[in-house]
């Protein structure tokens, strides 16, 4: 059997490349979030479990955004201002962190459902 639509690619990076992203597995489901924060940066965020993606240049090349109710760090890089991941700042077991798709080739977006997230009013999906 031929495989017409080649598997994306796992790997990621910022603009510049200093900070790199593998992830364990390819997403099925994605998020876009109208929150202050995120319709201003733009990414598309896949969730995974903290630790489960591999972050190289992380943390001799990011610098964090800390905001709202202080209970997550925004990632970017220190060199192109890419927004990466983010993390929790009081990581607990079974916790989750952010990646930005935006990050990895056009086709790993592609092949990915994208839902729509109120965040800046409701709190609820969209679709």
């Amino acid at each position: 059997m031929s495989n017409d639509h080649p598997t994306p690619s796992l790997d990621g990076s910022c603009h510049c490349g200093a900070v790199r992203l593998i992830l364990p597995v390819a997403p099925t489901e994605a998020t876009s979030c109208n929150c202050s924060l995120r319709r201003r940066t733009g990414g598309i965020w896949a969730y995974y479990a903290l630790g489960a993606v591999l972050v190289q240049g992380h943390p001799e090349n990011t610098e964090e955004y800390v905001w709202g109710n202080r209970t997550e760090r925004h990632l970017r890089c220190k060199t192109c201002g890419t927004f990466t991941h983010w993390e929790p700042l009081d990581a607990k077991p079974g916790d989750r962190h952010g990646v930005n798709l935006r990050n990895f080739e056009p086709a790993l977006l592609l092949a990915v459902r994208i839902r729509h997230f109120d965040g800046a009013d409701t709190w609820a999906f969209l679709d």
